[in-house]
């Protein structure tokens, strides 16, 4: 059933770098944007997807089809301000009803310029991307005709390629302190790290150095860290060769190394392997994994569009020890995760594709903050 057209809001287009067009109205600030359209399968949280900076450049289609009901609140933000170039929905709700809201979406949206339409046939639109993969696409309140977006939108960079990580990063050091007893200081660089992951760590008793993503190994040593952990991030992995140099630097001195997300990718390119772009992503709340390690399924929160090009059935020779993927989707195969034992058959590190700090989402991952502090303790 569709709702009928919301009051005060101005005609929109949604066009596609295939020239598939999408009516419908504008929410959030009036204009133009563009970026690579992907859609999240999560019927809540839609908070923490628009504050997470792995989704910088990129237009969220929601899945759900009725979005905006729980409005927004000061407690449930990931990173600083909103990240998504545009945001699409179909149903967009006319109230807020929650305990903790003290506004409403379509106000932040306006407040940090971020483009919306509504109205959208959701369904149409993210089958449509499951058919022909993730594609740059224009959103306008402007320029309604079709052929002349879509001209505006074949001139924008592809994802492919894309160095992200420079306009996520924070540009000074920021310490994140351990809760009770400080076991273990970590040193995380910050490729657009969501705040729960440092959260997380200190729950755990870990002291939390967030570094920016061009910090040096020496700036790094200076700290005498007892490890290093990666974030998530956007972008192509392909273009983080200094992360990765420096990555490969930690593994020379026996640092253990934890990342997730963009993190695990960048660990997959130190270990020797490659990436790829998946055709349209993992993004939502609900994604099954096996750990390969305990043999159990965890249901996970996932948001990426490349993976690591990694053998399943067997290790890998690397300078540091045995490379193994310990993770893997079940929906489709692709590496979730990757493990490195040194020649003694010790753990020194390990990564996920998926996050374990998930907000919003199923907590069954996060074991592996307790992971990551054995192998910190030289237990693992």
């Amino acid at each position: 059933m569709t709702s009928s057209p919301l009051p005060d809001r101005a005609p929109a287009i949604l066009v596609l770098e295939d020239g598939r067009t999408f009516r419908g109205v504008s929410f959030g600030a009036r204009g133009e944007t563009f970026g690579e359209a992907v859609f999240s399968t999560g019927m809540s949280g839609y908070q923490e997807t628009l504050t997470d900076p792995s989704y910088h450049r990129q237009v969220v289609v929601a899945t759900a089809p009725h979005i905006g009901n729980t409005g927004w609140n000061d407690e449930d933000n990931e990173s600083r301000r909103i990240w998504v170039a545009g945001y699409v929905v179909r149903d967009l709700s006319r109230m807020r009803s929650n305990w903790r809201s003290n506004r409403c979406l379509d106000d932040v949206l306006r407040s940090q310029g971020v483009v919306g339409i509504a109205e959208v046939d959701t369904r149409a639109l993210t089958r449509h991307l499951r058919e022909r993969g993730a594609m740059r696409v224009g959103i306008s309140t402007q320029e309604l005709d079709p052929a002349k977006l879509l001209e505006k939108v074949l001139a924008q960079p592809k994802m492919k390629g894309a160095n992200l990580i420079p306009d996520v990063t924070i540009t000074q050091p920021v310490t994140v302190a351990a809760q009770g007893e400080r076991k273990f200081s970590v040193a995380a660089i910050d490729l657009g790290v969501k705040d729960n992951s440092p959260a997380s760590m200190a729950e755990r008793g870990m002291e939390v150095r967030v570094l920016p993503a061009d910090t040096t190994f020496v700036q790094l040593q200076e700290l005498q860290p007892d490890g290093v952990f990666f974030s998530n991030g956007p972008g192509d992995p392909d273009t983080a060769d200094a992360q990765v140099a420096l990555l490969k630097e930690v593994l020379d001195a026996h640092i253990p190394f934890f990342g997730i997300c963009l993190g695990n990718q960048l660990f997959g390119r130190a270990l020797g392997f490659g990436t790829y772009k998946l055709k349209y992503g993992h993004r939502g709340i609900n994604l099954p994994v096996m750990d390969l390690t305990t043999n159990k399924v965890e249901i996970t929160a996932q948001n990426h569009g490349f993976a690591v090009d990694a053998p399943l059935d067997t290790g890998t020779q690397t300078r540091w020890g045995i490379a193994r993927v310990s993770h893997v989707c079940l929906n489709d195969q692709v590496v979730e995760g990757l493990e490195l034992r040194d020649p003694a058959g010790k753990l020194v590190g390990f990564s996920v594709q998926y996050h374990p700090e998930a907000s919003a989402g199923p907590h069954e991952a996060a074991y592996l903050f307790d992971r990551f502090a054995v192998m910190m303790g030289g237990e693992a």
